[in-house]
């Protein structure tokens, strides 16, 4: 058969896709894009809704009760007309407003108060201080509180001054009960709390993770140190945290070592085992470097650890093979 009538074999194979490796380039620059992103945006998120929770349920509270105080010690509003008052210009006193000991009123939405003018002013030049969407005020009340809070209570005020006022209560409250009655008193509140069903639950939760993020108590890591485990053959690295409990000691008869096993890649979850100290091998490496291998899941090698070459990783094999055979 002639070759010219033969069938192109490739012509009916489906195209071929990008090559595997600049798959794996790309996925390989997405997850190092997202691990160099996410760190700094979820701290971000976590502190903005921090201070939202404090604004919302600390702040506001206490500016909305400061502001009714001084809008009811600074407002001026009148439920009727007075005789002796003036109209402005010309007009009706009621529908355009008069003036009264020399200040001028003007009537509010309702048509049934009235209220300084120079309030009314103020507030309507600065309408754009509450943001495009908030209504315009209904009532003269209503303009005597944006008036305070413009006049009186700026948000660049507010909350500098709450900040230094909030951090100096906590400070006393810190020196007040850490000591003495203080401290006996927050311990008495905290067992009354704790006799609440199903509040107990709630407040003893939220009380634990309060005192382990809070507490000036911190685990002081001695050195880093290499152990079998789960099983022999398998090697794992650790953090020794002391010495441990006496009674194991005693029944195992010989030192023993509490050690925090860290897990990757979040090193800052784990477990501790009690181990004999004679099978823990003390490793020449930082807790820093310990805490990079982890989190890097072995990827990140101590430089005084690393294997350089092919050639010096047989030599060190071999040495090995050698001191397993002597006796």
């Amino acid at each position: 058969m002639n070759n010219d009538m033969q069938p192109d074999s490739t012509a009916d194979l489906p195209p071929k896709g990008p090559p595997k490796k600049s798959r794996s380039n790309f996925r390989r620059a997405i997850l190092r894009g997202l691990g160099v992103v996410l760190p700094p945006l979820l701290t971000i998120v976590v502190l903005i809704w921090a201070w939202n929770t404090i604004e919302s349920y600390v702040l506001r509270p206490i500016e909305s009760g400061v502001r009714h105080a001084v809008v009811w010690y600074v407002e001026d509003i009148k439920e009727e007309v007075p005789k002796t008052a003036l109209p402005l210009e010309s007009g009706e006193k009621r529908l355009n407003g008069f003036t009264f000991k020399g200040d001028r009123y003007t009537p509010d939405p309702t048509g049934r108060r009235w209220f300084p003018q120079y309030v009314k002013k103020l507030v309507d030049e600065r309408a754009e201080y509450f943001g495009p969407y908030a209504p315009p005020p209904a009532t003269a009340s209503a303009y005597w509180h944006r008036y305070v809070e413009l006049e009186y209570m700026p948000r660049s005020i507010v909350v500098p001054v709450f900040l230094l006022i909030f951090t100096t209560v906590l400070y006393f409250l810190g020196r007040m009960f850490t000591f003495g009655i203080g401290h006996w008193l927050v311990h008495t509140f905290d067992q009354a709390i704790l006799r609440i069903p199903i509040v107990n639950k709630v407040y003893g939760g939220v009380k634990q993770v309060t005192d382990f993020a809070f507490s000036e108590r911190e685990i002081e890591f001695n050195r880093v140190v290499a152990i079998q485990y789960p099983r022999e053959g398998i090697w794992s690295l650790g953090f020794v945290t002391g010495n441990s409990m006496a009674g194991i000691s005693e029944a195992t008869g010989e030192p023993m070592l509490s050690v925090l096993m860290a897990t990757s890649p979040m090193p800052m979850t784990g477990f501790t085992v009690t181990i004999r100290r004679s099978e823990a091998i003390d490793l020449d490496i930082t807790i820093d470097e310990a805490i990079q291998f982890i989190v890097s899941c072995g990827v990140v090698i101590p430089k005084s650890q690393q294997i350089d070459t092919v050639v010096n990783a047989n030599v060190l094999v071999e040495k090995q093979k050698l001191a397993a055979k002597s006796p």
